[in-house]
């Protein structure tokens, strides 16, 4: 059974000075293919004064100049392309953008290393060529149905493409199918284990062995309710449209971080006020490098995620630096009233306080003043028809809040099924105050 542990142990394994010398080798041909191929880069590095010479290694990477989200719309459609048209046999593009979208190529060759990266992960968690791997991540131009079905190819799964949606299909096929690791977002994994249950089904009746979940931010409250209502293991995976999709990193057994598969991108946490290297373990923006991307290479992309990094040992062998959760965003958190919130502070009261995560965060401002209410959905267990009951849990729950986050909401508690549910990523906050105008 051990060589199941990995899909590929040699690399998946590699000593940390093997891999620094990959990273090496591939960041200095990296530069240089971008510097001649791509305009929009050469030009950034020549106001920045550095030259493909001045790379003589990874660690001189410090050197080269960010690219933002900013940079890829202003270069849409074809500004950063490193590759002739011909070349390239896909696009996928950012869902949820305002204004012009990001959108990436890839080569043939960059689909294959992206579908190793998620068979690794589905290796990671537990699966082999005997597994029914059914991918519920949404297909076409969004990354995560195309990224798992890839992967679940490689590593031989019976592979079920079902998109998302459509939920009384999902639950037909995961029961008469058998399907054993489910692929989608984390809500819709929870809603799914919600609408089983209804179903009559228990977690003993339903298949399931692994879920494979990410595209949004989720808490470990969030995953311990998805593996006691499905049961099952839940594993995170993290990934984005500008690097390839899912697969940039994914957790093993030990699910304490996400192993960065460092062969194909380089990680760094920075200040993301000052935009200097922090070391290993602190807090920071997560910026990467596409190592070996052929036709849309990304170099130093600030990712606006929150969270640190760990080279500590991890019992599963893998040696690969460790991404924590994302904390939130550098440029998704809320400033109410002066205070920094983050969604993800939100949910753990919720989940902490033993209420579901369907929440809508609402946001605005009246007078000046803003306004912070926050809607929650009971279940049915929980709602009562007396006033004076819910009362009582709203006014708990707000000081739960206040306590978590220093300031408090309006907390309002709903019938079961009245937050709208989503079969894609989740809309958590809705924020109608017009701060950019």
């Amino acid at each position: 059974m051990e060589e199941k542990r990995y899909y590929q142990k040699e690399i998946e394994t590699m000593p940390l000075e093997e891999i620094q010398r990959i990273q090496s080798e591939k960041i200095v041909k990296q530069v240089k293919n971008v510097y001649d191929n791509v305009k929009y880069y050469r030009d950034l590095m020549d106001a920045k004064g550095v030259s493909p010479e001045d790379i003589k290694g990874i660690e001189d990477i410090h050197k080269l100049p960010f690219v933002s989200k900013a940079d890829l719309r202003e270069a849409y459609p074809f500004g950063m392309l490193a590759r002739p048209l011909s070349d390239c046999v896909r696009i996928h593009s950012t869902s949820g953008t305002t204004g012009k979208r990001v959108v990436a190529y890839y080569t043939q060759h960059d689909i294959d290393l992206w579908d190793e990266c998620c068979a690794r992960a589905i290796v990671a968690a537990g699966g082999d060529e005997n597994d029914i791997c059914q991918v519920s991540y949404g297909f076409g131009l969004f990354t995560g149905g195309a990224g798992l079905n890839g992967g679940s190819h490689k590593v031989g799964c019976l592979t079920l493409p079902m998109s998302s949606g459509n939920t009384d299909r999902q639950m037909q096929f995961i029961m008469d199918m058998g399907a054993t690791i489910l692929c989608c977002t984390p809500s819709y994994a929870a809603y799914l284990g919600e609408s089983l249950h209804e179903q009559g089904y228990s977690a003993d009746d339903i298949p399931l062995k692994a879920g494979i979940f990410g595209a949004e931010p989720w808490t470990e409250e969030m995953r311990h309710n998805i593996e006691d209502t499905l049961g099952i293991k839940a594993y995170d995976i993290y990934g984005l449209t500008e690097l390839s999709g899912p697969g940039v990193s994914f957790e093993c057994e030990e699910q304490a971080g996400m192993h960065i598969n460092e062969d194909h991108f380089y990680a760094e946490i920075i200040n993301p006020e000052t935009g200097e290297p922090l070391p290993e373990g602190e807090i920071g923006e997560l910026v990467f490098t596409s190592l070996d991307k052929e036709a849309f290479p990304l170099l130093r992309y600030r990712t606006r995620d929150l969270c640190r990094l760990t080279r500590k040992k991890c019992s599963c062998g893998r040696t690969h630096v460790r991404m924590s959760k994302p904390l939130g965003r550098s440029d998704d958190m809320m400033i109410i009233r002066g205070v920094n919130v983050f969604p993800s502070q939100i949910e753990t009261v919720l989940l902490n306080e033993g209420y579901t995560p369907n929440y809508q965060i609402i946001v605005d401002r009246v007078n000046n003043t803003d306004t912070f209410d926050i809607n929650v959905e009971l279940t049915p267990d929980q709602f009562s028809d007396k006033v004076s009951d819910i009362a009582k849990m709203e006014k708990d729950l707000v000081a739960a809040m206040r306590s978590m986050l220093g300031i408090g909401p309006k907390v309002h508690l709903l019938p079961p099924k009245s937050v709208v549910r989503s079969e894609g990523k989740a809309v958590r906050v809705v924020d109608k105050r017009k701060l950019h105008d």
